[in-house]
C-alpha cells in the first residue's frame, strides 16, 4: 500500500531503480563512462539480438542513466551521471531514516529500567 503520492522525483528514482536491476543494463552502464561505444558494437559483446540490446540501451536511456549522440551513422551511448547522484541520494535518505531509528533505539534500551 503506498502511503504517499509519487512525486516526479520519486517516478525517476523508481526508473533508475528499474533500470539498474538488470546486469546486462549495469554492464552497459558501465561500459558507456567513457562514451564511445554505439550500440552496434554494445550488442556485439552480448548474446543476444541487437533488436534486445536496443531495448535495454532504451531503458537506460528512460531512466536517464545514458544519452545516445549521433556521429556519423552511429549512436554513441554514454553514461549520465545525474541519475546516479539521484539514486545515490535516494539510497542516502533511507540510510539516514534507518540510522536515526537505530539510535532511537538504542536509545530506548540504554534507558530502559535495569538496563
Amino acid at each position: 500500500m503506498v502511503v504517499h503520492s509519487a512525486s516526479n522525483e520519486d517516478e525517476r528514482v523508481d526508473l533508475v531503480f528499474h533500470a539498474l536491476s538488470d546486469a546486462t543494463r549495469r554492464d552497459i552502464l558501465h561500459r558507456s563512462v567513457e562514451g564511445g561505444l554505439s550500440v552496434t558494437r554494445l550488442a556485439d559483446d552480448y548474446p543476444m539480438s541487437f533488436a534486445a540490446v536496443q531495448k535495454h540501451v532504451a531503458v537506460l536511456e528512460r531512466a536517464g542513466l545514458v544519452t545516445k549522440h549521433q556521429r556519423g551513422r552511429e549512436q554513441l551511448v554514454r553514461t549520465e551521471p545525474d541519475a546516479l547522484r539521484r539514486a545515490r541520494a535516494a539510497l542516502d535518505r533511507i540510510e539516514e531514516l534507518w540510522i536515526g531509528r537505530m539510535d532511537r533505539m538504542a536509545l530506548l534500551v540504554t534507558e530502559a529500567p535495569g538496563a
